[in-house]
C-alpha cells in the first residue's frame, strides 16, 4: 500500500510528506519518537488530509492497512509527548511517613539488612562523603559516619523537619560532627554539586512521588564514579513498596544504567539495586 499525506503548514510541523507517495515502512519511520523534533501535535489536525491509494482495488487487506496507518499518524502526538521524562505520568506512591521515628531502630535490622555489606558495595569507607537521601531516624546515617570517620561527612536528607530535628539531637548525643541535615524539596535533595560519593535511599524510593526529576536533580550532586543504593521491597506503590523493574525503568529514564541487584534478605520482597550515572 502506498499513501499520500497532504499537510497545510503554520510555521511549524513535522513534515512527512506534502503530497508525495510514502511506502508505509516510511510512515512508520517518520512517526517514530525519534522524529519528534517537531512533533505533529503542532501541526493542527484540521489541516492534515490524508489520501489512500490502494494496490489491490477495495481490498479488505488495504483497507486494513488504511486504518492501521491513519491510527499511527493521529496517536503520534501522544505517543511523541510521552517520551518526554518530565511529563511521564504519576504514578501510585506511598504517604511519606511521619510518625514514631524510633520504630526504625529495630533489633536485628542490621543484620537483615546486610548493612555493613551494603556500605561495602558502595564503596562507603574512610574519607568518603555519603547522602542518606529520606534519612528518617538517621539510623544508617549514624553507620555511615561512623564508617567514612572524621576525614568524611554524611548528608542526612528529609522533607520531614522533624526528622531533621530528630537526627540532629542523635548526632549531638552522639558527639558526631560528620554529620551534616538538609530539609530538602520532594523532588530535589539539595545537596551541593560534586559532594558525594555515595548515595543509599532506604526504604524511602516508593515514597517519591517525582523520582526521575528527584535523580535527575541528583545528578549534579555525584563525584565521578559515585554510586546510588536504593533499598525497597516489591508492591504496588501505595503498600510501602514498588515493584523493583519500576526503579530500574524510571532510574534510566532519569540517566542511570543498573550496576548490580542484590537479594540479602531472601524473601522474595526486598531488594537492594546500585546504580552509576551515564
Amino acid at each position: 500500500m502506498l499513501a499520500i499525506i497532504k499537510a497545510g503548514r503554520d510555521g511549524r510541523g513535522c513534515r512527512i510528506g506534502t503530497g508525495r507517495r510514502l511506502h508505509f515502512d516510511t510512515i512508520l519511520k517518520a512517526c517514530r519518537p525519534a522524529s519528534c523534533a517537531e512533533p505533529l501535535t503542532n501541526l493542527p489536525k484540521s489541516l492534515l488530509t490524508y489520501d489512500i491509494i490502494q494496490q489491490s482495488k477495495n481490498s479488505m487487506r488495504s483497507r486494513h492497512l488504511a486504518l492501521l496507518l491513519l491510527t499511527i499518524v493521529w496517536a503520534a502526538p501522544v505517543w511523541c509527548q510521552n517520551t518526554n521524562s518530565s511529563e511521564t505520568p504519576r504514578r501510585a506512591t506511598s504517604t511519606p511517613y511521619t510518625g514514631d521515628l524510633s520504630i526504625f531502630d529495630s533489633p536485628g535490622r542490621d543484620q537483615r539488612l546486610r548493612i555493613s555489606r551494603v556500605m561495602d558495595i558502595l564503596g562507603i569507607e574512610t574519607g568518603k562523603d555519603v547522602a542518606d537521601i529520606g534519612a528518617g531516624s538517621g539510623w544508617f546515617t549514624i553507620r555511615a559516619a561512623r564508617r567514612v570517620g572524621s576525614s568524611g561527612l554524611v548528608y542526612a536528607v528529609d522533607i520531614n523537619p522533624e526528622a531533621v530535628r530528630y537526627i540532629n539531637r542523635r548526632i549531638r548525643d552522639a558527639s558526631l560532627s560528620n554529620v551534616k541535615t538538609i530539609l530538602s524539596k520532594t523532588d530535589d535533595p539539595l545537596l551541593p554539586k560534586d559532594a558525594v560519593d555515595a548515595v543509599l535511599l532506604l526504604k524511602t524510593y516508593h515514597e517519591i512521588a517525582n523520582p526521575i526529576i528527584l535523580l535527575e536533580h541528583l545528578r549534579p550532586a555525584l563525584k565521578q564514579s559515585a554510586r546510588v543504593g536504593v533499598i525497597d521491597r516489591n508492591g504496588n506503590g501505595t503498600n510501602h513498596g514498588v515493584d523493583r523493574k519500576i526503579v530500574v525503568q524510571e532510574a534510566f529514564q532519569a540517566g542511570y544504567r543498573l550496576q548490580g541487584a542484590y537479594d540479602f534478605v531472601k524473601d522474595g520482597m526486598d531488594y537492594f539495586l546500585v546504580f552509576t550515572p551515564d
